[in-house]
């Protein structure tokens, strides 16, 4: 849930419940809400325990504030565009769609992009979200030229890989943690249409889906949805799905406006949902569904919105609340390459044991990671979403360990529930990210539950 009731520019002194997009936890907040940037350095003068909160689609606890969540989301302006080099600067609150809204018509798209286009841009800085094509662009940091920083001593700060660079690199998936991103610049990729070529390849099991990843290196994206329930000799049985951005010959000969406009779904999961529908026996009759209709396309190009490739799940509105009252956690790893099979495999099975396995899982390639705390390395990733319950916690606990033998880590923008010990042993920066930190003073300025969490 997301708080609705705040005044811009003035302390808001009673609590509000807030959680984030996975619905767990949830926790009791004060929120303040910001409406300019410039109006930002009074607003939190004086303050502790604070964190910006975007979109609210980090999954977990992170864009929760220990003691004050700041809203960013109205500072949207879009403060310009060249076309000629696709160059964009824009304020932290700005929304993906908005981004692609605005430039996809004008031939240019965000080099990166997350599994939902609902996101700010501060929030895609300060998580280094990746998409599907890690594995040859890298994260969203990678592309973002210079931002700004409202650091804990109430001053704007300009920084990029010439200027400020250790500030710029700790910030780039430091989760808030440095400061509060006010606008920042990146360069787009240009595109010829807004439609992606795309196809899909069936893997009959674990070691198939691997050898898929692997010979799909030199497509531009690619991923993986995994059968969870798949055991025995089809454990880890799936779909890939390659894609390349679509010319603007090829729409044309398929009859196909380049730049349609956008699709907004229709469909929304409504307010008291019972999570007891997502159940062993109607998981497993969506994946052999959903099974089936990708093997039958399989091979086949297909010319696909971009929406319905990057973004498949915004077509359903409030789908978090599939999940019931209680919420969902998003379980993220990342494993590197060397025994990553087996560790997979023990995963999987374990997962497929539980019964409540999610049938939104993904499986993706990554490539080399940008350091301090960004999430990404060399491997493989697996994503899941599972109900928030005991035996929920149990199994992630478990998987958890293996994932620390393999020399693995977990996502800080889903996590909701790692431990102290998890996090410190999947993040070498940790130090040096601490001692940012308290170079600028924020330790006690800019906390979120999760960094109270985990130490941080």
């Amino acid at each position: 849930m997301s708080p609705r009731h705040a005044v811009a520019g003035s302390e808001a002194r009673n609590l509000q419940p807030i959680s984030g997009w996975g619905r767990y936890p949830q926790a009791a907040s004060e929120i303040l809400a910001a409406d300019a940037p410039a109006t930002l350095p009074a607003l939190l003068h004086g303050r502790r325990g604070l964190i910006a909160h975007g979109g609210g689609r980090a999954y977990g606890d992170a864009a929760i504030g220990q003691r004050i969540t700041v809203l960013t989301g109205a500072l949207d302006r879009m403060r310009g565009f060249d076309p000629a080099s696709g160059r964009l600067w824009a304020e932290a609150g700005i929304t993906l769609a908005e981004i692609i809204r605005t430039v996809l018509p004008q031939g240019f798209f965000p080099p990166v992009v997350p599994g939902t286009q609902f996101v700010t841009l501060g929030g895609m800085i300060a998580a280094d979200v990746h998409g599907k094509n890690h594995h040859r662009e890298g994260g969203f940091g990678a592309h973002v030229e210079a931002l700004t920083l409202l650091t804990p001593d109430g001053v704007p700060r300009s920084c990029s890989r010439e200027r400020d660079p250790d500030l710029f690199a700790m910030t780039l998936g430091g989760m808030g943690l440095t400061g509060t991103i006010l606008d920042a610049t990146l360069r787009l990729r240009p595109v010829e249409s807004g439609w992606i070529v795309q196809r899909i390849r069936v893997a009959a099991d674990l070691a198939a889906m691997l050898r898929a990843l692997e010979q799909d290196g030199e497509a531009t994206y690619s991923v993986a949805w995994i059968d969870c329930l798949a055991r025995g000799p089809s454990l880890g049985r799936g779909l890939v799905y390659r894609g390349e951005h679509a010319g603007r010959e090829a729409c044309r000969a398929a009859g196909r406006d380049p730049f349609p406009a956008p699709a907004h779904g229709r469909l929304a999961v409504p307010p008291g949902w019972p999570g007891w529908t997502l159940n062993r026996l109607s998981v497993a009759a969506f994946n052999a569904l959903y099974f089936r209709r990708g093997a039958a396309m399989a091979e086949t190009p297909a010319l696909v919105p971009w929406q319905a490739y990057f973004f498949p799940l915004d077509g359903l509105q409030a789908w978090n609340r599939l999940y019931g009252r209680r919420g969902f956690v998003q379980h993220q790893c990342v494993l590197p390459p060397r025994g990553a099979h087996a560790v997979l495999s023990e995963m999987l099975d374990r997962i497929a044991c539980l019964g409540s396995a999610s049938p939104l899982a993904v499986l993706k390639r990554l490539g080399p990671g940008g350091g301090g705390l960004s999430f990404p390395m060399e491997g493989y990733t697996l994503a899941l979403d599972l109900p928030a319950n005991r035996a929920t916690c149990a199994l992630l606990e478990a998987l958890d360990r293996l994932v620390v033998a393999a020399g693995g880590r977990l996502y800080l923008a889903k996590d909701a529930r790692q431990s102290r010990d998890t996090f410190e042993a999947g993040y070498p920066d940790l130090p040096a990210f601490r001692e940012m930190r308290h170079c600028l003073g924020a330790e006690e300025m800019l906390a979120s539950r999760l960094s109270t969490r985990l130490g941080l």
